[in-house]
């Protein structure tokens, strides 16, 4: 049979949990969910009650404390990914394909995932489970087939393969140093928070960052750390405390001043606000700094000279410069938002969640950029909720919990144990 459509393959029971949100961000959290499939009442009227308690259900399952009612725009990205699971289980479906459906979840949330997977496959669901999290693979998965650049590596039962195997088949070469080495910043403060506060949001923030640092945020999902960055970008206002770049005192409006004072963003949602899917490779690289080839008129040619020395130095994988991003991984999305991002000539880098959802070799093109820039004097805050790469990029890490920094780690302390004491209040506090 050839499945022609989504409608078609939902219509012989193949569901499919996206990488990227498929969600409609002014509707309900019910409503996303029963979305082309509503419920109704025997006179044809929508049945709100009924598909508000089944969504219930399915969150309960998840255990996901989420408003049913809730508009998606307020939800976090976390919430998001599991309104997405809940949508999909809703179905019954008898092939689920999960597409990197961990990659901004916490770990309890992945092992209640783990617990529904199972349960699922009891009931003779047939799952296929995508994703770059090699030690995910190794717990829950039967076989593992491995992809290279489109073409087929090798398939096996999971139980004969080893993480080192598996990624050097992803590869294609020993991965012996997947992290750069660590270079420590110099001593020069380039940026300042002093007990910043956003009500509700942010309590106290007060950190340094040092010229050519790698100063990583970490914390469990919900601790404050992108919220710290969008204060910082001007997307929210603090009602006390202070900015300072190089010395001087800064208070952001908006994201535009931001870039103004030299600081860039990497946001942690790649396609709801760092990049634009429709648009090619060159309009994504120079959407933020399009002013700089325009004199008055636009300068194409620069774009297009510009953007080429980005896909050289990033090594971005792409048919041609007018490719649009849609059809790109999300490796190399992620690699023009990060051109983008950089395309402003900044001298502070906020990176969220830089490597979700990306390959083993994109990562290590992504930590080594980062690395690179930190050794031209850039500065980083590096926010990520993988362990490995805050303790193998950061050499200083901040950690929150409850929208408060609870510790600070540094050289030999930074390690999973240290990290963890302070993100579930073991350590540290007020």
């Amino acid at each position: 049979m050839q499945i022609r459509d989504a409608a078609t393959a939902k219509e012989i029971g193949i569901s499919l949990i996206p990488q990227e949100f498929n969600l409609v961000s002014d509707l309900n959290v019910y409503e996303n969910i029963f979305l082309g499939d509503e419920m109704r009442k025997p006179n044809g009227f929508l049945d709100r009650k009924g598909m508000i308690a089944r969504t219930n259900e399915l969150l309960d399952e998840l255990n996901a404390a989420i408003d049913p009612e809730a508009k998606i725009q307020n939800l976090s990205v976390a919430q998001k990914q599991m309104v997405e699971i809940a949508k999909a289980i809703k179905s019954e479906s008898r092939l689920l394909i999960m597409d990197e459906p961990t990659t901004v979840l916490t770990s309890n949330e992945i092992e209640i995932l783990y617990r529904l997977m199972r349960k699922l496959k009891e009931r003779g669901v047939t799952l296929v489970y995508i994703s770059h999290k090699l030690k995910e693979v190794k717990a829950i998965c039967d076989r593992v087939m491995v992809l290279r650049d489109g073409e087929f590596i090798g398939l096996d039962a999971v139980a004969n393969l080893g993480i080192e195997e598996m990624a050097r088949r992803m590869v294609g070469r020993e991965l012996s140093q997947i992290f750069p080495v660590k270079v420590q910043g110099g001593t020069e403060i380039v940026f300042s928070a002093s007990h910043v506060t956003v009500p509700g949001v942010l309590e106290d923030v007060s950190f340094e960052l040092r010229r050519g640092e790698i100063l990583g945020f970490s914390g469990l999902i919900g601790a404050g750390r992108t919220e710290v960055a969008e204060t910082i970008i001007g997307l929210r206002k603090a009602s006390a405390g202070d900015f300072r770049v190089a010395g001087k005192k800064y208070t952001p409006k908006n994201p535009r001043e931001s870039v103004k004072a030299g600081i860039a963003y990497l946001s942690e949602d790649r396609q709801g606000s760092g990049i634009l899917t429709a648009f090619d490779l060159v309009k994504n690289t120079t959407l933020v700094s399009l002013e700089n080839y325009s004199h008055p008129f636009i300068d194409a040619k620069a774009e297009k000279a510009k953007t080429e020395s980005y896909v050289r130095e990033f090594n971005i994988k792409a048919a041609t410069l007018d490719t649009r991003l849609e059809y790109l991984s999300g490796g190399n999305q992620q690699k023009v938002s990060l051109a983008k991002s950089m395309d402003t000539e900044p001298k502070i880098l906020i990176v969220d969640e830089p490597t979700r959802g990306i390959d083993v070799k994109a990562k290590s093109d992504i930590y080594a950029f980062i690395r690179s820039l930190a050794d031209r004097g850039l500065s980083v805050i590096f926010i990520s909720s993988e362990l490995e790469e805050i303790i193998g990029m950061c050499t200083r890490v901040i950690v929150m919990k409850e929208g408060r920094i609870v510790g600070e780690a540094e050289g030999a302390s930074i390690n999973e144990e240290e990290i963890m004491y302070f993100a579930t209040g073991v350590k540290g506090g007020h």
